[in-house]
């Protein structure tokens, strides 16, 4: 059977899509444009110099010592009162308004490309619950890794700003104080006992060493012992403080727009109530991962009237990647009112300038309102990409990990043998004429690493792996977000 196969056709045909059809559309474009998104427009000079009174002061008229120009400069810069009474207009967002936002480029590639790695994912799944191939390689997890890497490198590059501007030094010692809490909190999981929360690293560090040794036993390459497994937990541990830091953020962004859509909702309580439940499904999602409130509730105890629990271990599982999915597309789907939510702090401001007293000029006037829009894309990306992070690592989990959306069923462990017979491998040819030949042989000794390979990274390292990356995104995504709502909730001042 092909090493590659079906999934390399498949890689293909999307690569060529990508390239035909994202000049002509594009989600993340949709999401801007075509959703009933408004913003706020500035009012003109010309409008704050009627409203406040302010003459127009005429140009000078000696040019021999360069006057004009000054003059020019000041006349366009002039004070006007905080609490100056402006009917703020709206209007819809077009396509050529956004292309020129701050990170456009880099939203629209990660929103498009999760679109199509996610097409992708769903027609290879399909095609292995048909056909079932044990050897081929899945592509898909290439598409859903990268889908991570961008989130996560963008996510890096959003939070690395803080650092490099001057201006920023609460948001800088915000960042470095949550990732050390973060790193704090991730040492004392990695050691929690596995009857406690399930996420596999014991098993995983196990199996990894005992394949590392055979496979490097096999390549007749010395082997000085297994890893040591506190320095391992302990850099577990620190990528997970990282990973907490450039949460912080895009948590703390998400609690706002959450805390303003609330108080714009207060009379829709059908949609007050999806806001809610929006809000909790990562907590219920952590605490799937929490054997005794979870697996051991739903799977190993009987209640009265009942001969049996109330799930098997196989709809648990299933019952995880379910609810993970369920709240992705929960947030994508309420996504267009808490965009609105932030594009409307541009009302809020003036609103609450309103009640200042004391003047401003005209552009600090106006850059409140502007600058609102201006980072509308660094908002969605803060929005989207954890999501996008959660989601791609529980695809990555379910695969890897050799589980099955089906309630019934689970597939099965796919370990290879230690030992791999060489005449189950395609014979090699004899010609020596042969380009053909060496190439056949170059395949062949590449499925044979591969296969010995599949001995050290086995299913339950994959299990332990992506288990605890995505429940740790999936916890770090509530705690970020509810830090965020208990500052806005206490420390605020409500409108």
């Amino acid at each position: 059977m092909a090493l590659l196969g079906a999934q390399l056709v498949i890689t293909l045909i999307f690569v060529s899509i990508i390239q035909k059809v994202s000049p002509h559309f594009s989600l993340a474009k949709w999401i801007l444009c075509s959703t009933g998104l408004i913003r706020y427009l500035h009012p003109t000079d010309d409008e704050l110099r009627n409203l406040a009174g302010v003459l127009k002061e005429k140009k000078g008229k000696d040019r021999r010592n360069g006057h004009s120009a000054n003059n020019t400069e000041k006349s366009s810069t002039f004070h006007i009162p905080r609490n100056l009474d402006v009917q703020l207009e709206t209007t819809n967002i077009t396509h050529y308004d956004v292309i020129h936002l701050r990170y456009f480029t880099e939203y629209q590639w990660l929103i498009d490309f999760s679109l199509y790695s996610l097409i992708v994912y769903a027609i290879s799944e399909i095609y292995h619950f048909f056909i079932p191939i044990k050897d081929e390689v899945n592509l898909s997890m290439l598409w859903c890794f990268l889908v991570v890497f961008f989130a996560f490198k963008l996510l890096a590059s959003l939070t690395i700003q803080y650092f490099k501007s001057d201006e920023s030094i609460g948001e800088r010692s915000t960042c470095i104080v949550t990732g050390l809490v973060y790193l704090l909190i991730a040492m004392i999981v990695v050691i929690l006992p596995e009857r406690t929360l399930e996420v596999g690293l014991n098993l995983a560090y196990e199996k990894f060493n005992e394949g590392a040794s055979k496979f490097l036993a096999e390549q007749g390459i010395s082997n000085t012992g297994p890893a040591s497994k506190i320095v391992l937990l302990f850099f577990i541990a620190v990528f997970c403080g990282i990973l907490g830091a450039i949460f912080t953020f895009p948590g703390l962004r998400m609690a706002k727009m959450h805390f303003d859509s609330l108080r714009y909702c207060k009379d829709r309580k059908m949609l007050k109530l999806l806001l809610n439940i929006n809000f909790a499904l990562p907590f219920l999602l952590v605490l799937l991962w929490i054997k005794p409130v979870s697996r051991d509730y739903l799977t190993n105890r009987v209640f009265s009237g009942m001969n049996a629990p109330i799930m098997t271990s196989e709809m648990f599982e299933s019952m995880r990647f379910i609810i993970i999915i369920i709240a992705v597309l929960l947030r994508m789907v309420l996504m267009p009112i808490y965009l609105q939510a932030y594009l409307n702090l541009a009302y809020d401001r003036i609103e609450e300038q309103k009640k200042e007293a004391g003047r401003i000029t005209n552009n600090e006037y106006k850059q409140k309102i502007t600058s609102i829009f201006y980072y509308l894309c660094v908002v969605t990306l803060q929005y989207t990409a954890p999501i996008l992070m959660c989601l791609f690592l529980s695809f990555m989990y379910k695969t890897l990990g050799g589980y099955s959306w089906s309630w019934t069923a689970q597939v099965a462990n796919n370990e290879c043998s230690a030992d791999i017979d060489p005449t189950s491998l395609p014979p090699s040819l004899e010609s020596t004429e042969t380009e053909e030949a060496s190439l056949v042989q170059v395949a062949q000794n590449f499925h044979l690493s591969l296969q010995n390979l599949k001995q050290v990274f086995t299913t339950d390292v994959y299990r332990g792996i992506f288990g605890f990356a995505t429940w740790w995104s999936c916890f770090i995504w509530f705690a970020s977000s509810s830090l965020g709502m208990f500052y806005q909730t206490y420390f605020t001042n409500k409108t």
